[in-house]
């Protein structure tokens, strides 16, 4: 493919409740999307990154500069332009791989669906729907959360995960067990609160047969996850840890994990977190599908991804109705506790012109 032009549009997606967690407060999803257009058909990537470098060191300001001032000129230089080139073009840049996973995503949807092939069918997908969990963000009291993991119950989700923090775990935790008991599949997310001497706190979440504990210690302390491992019996999954396939590799021969949680914008794009996912399978460990607030667009890759044969727990990949009021696209509504796994061309959703006009607050058109 040529490619003959990028444009920069940000759009302010109010979320229907805000969503707290031990990284901060969302209110409203700024996102930044990119539009590719090549000599043969035009893609979309959305960068996952916040508004604010909170739950990581990318925010969505930043990664348009970069991308504007370093990845699409390093991707515009390339000679036989595909989506397998984007990662070695845009590897003299350090870091940034959420930016980078936005503009490989781009070029891979355009490609695709100049090809007619789907997003599902490129990664190997192998199932036609992908099982469904929500995440519910840290709430102002125990009866607002009873409230909420019932709702979402009663909508079908297949699987609960609760956002904790210090003071915000071993009591929830014991609320919504006792309240919708053992048989619900119930996890949580630290996201790196804890640290190596909150040790025997985690374990007091032991009794409750929790499917994990997501990243409770900082991102680069896999030594530290290893040992925590060793001291309570709640598997640990990391998150925020795991930034390529190498990582994962070294983290599962550390034994600092036991699930591993595989979110495309944090390990630099699709075709890595598909690596990720290969090694995790060789190691005979299960891996789902982290969320980050996503669009549609976002949406529609991920459950793509989730549909691949080791993604055996149910992800962060919930209806567009969990978080906002209108979509990008068309909604994804859940059946059953699935979603489907869309089967057209590239990520097979296209933006609703009239919404995506209305939401937009920017837009910049860099013509090559």
């Amino acid at each position: 493919m040529k490619l003959e032009g990028v444009e920069l549009r940000r759009v302010a997606m109010p979320l229907v409740a805000p969503f707290r967690s031990a990284s901060g407060v969302e209110t409203t999803r700024d996102v930044l999307l990119l539009r590719v257009v090549t000599d043969q058909a035009e893609g979309w990537g959305e960068c996952v990154a916040m508004a604010g470098p909170h739950y990581s060191s990318e925010y969505a300001e930043a990664a348009a500069s970069v991308v504007r001032r370093f990845l699409i000129p390093a991707v515009a230089a390339t000679p036989r332009l595909d989506a397998y080139a984007v990662a070695a073009a845009l590897a003299p840049v350090k870091g940034h791989r959420m930016a980078k996973a936005a503009l490989e995503t781009a070029v891979l949807d355009a490609e695709l669906r100049a090809e007619g092939r789907s997003f599902a069918r490129e990664l190997g997908a192998v199932r036609a729907r992908v099982p469904c969990g929500v995440s519910i963000g840290i709430l102002s009291s125990i009866g607002e959360l009873i409230d909420a993991v019932g709702g979402y119950l009663d909508a079908g989700y297949l699987r609960i995960k609760l956002k904790i923090a210090p003071g915000w775990d071993v009591e929830p935790v014991r609320a919504v067990r006792e309240r919708f008991g053992a048989d619900v599949l119930l996890q949580v997310d630290a996201n790196a609160a804890y640290a190596p001497a909150d040790a025997r706190q985690l374990a007091r979440l032991d009794p409750y047969d929790l499917l994990l504990i997501e990243q409770p210690l900082a991102e680069d302390d896999l030594l530290g996850h290893a040992e925590l491992a060793k001291r309570i019996t709640t598997p640990v999954c990391l998150d925020e840890s795991i930034t390529s396939a190498r990582t994962a590799a070294t983290a599962i021969a550390l034994g600092a994990c036991a699930v591993v949680n595989v979110k495309p914008g944090r390990v630099g794009g699709y075709l890595e977190a598909r690596r990720v996912h290969d090694v995790c399978a060789a190691h005979g460990l299960p891996v789902w599908c982290g969320g980050e607030l996503e669009t549609g667009l976002g949406r529609a890759a991920n459950v793509a991804l989730a549909a691949l044969p080791g993604f055996t727990l149910p992800g962060d990949i919930s209806a567009s109705d969990r978080y906002f009021a209108t979509d990008l696209t068309a909604p994804f509504v859940l059946e059953d506790g699935h979603l489907p796994v869309p089967a057209g061309p590239g990520l097979g959703v296209e933006p609703l012109a009239g919404v995506l006009d209305e939401v937009t607050t920017a837009t910049e058109w860099l013509p090559l």
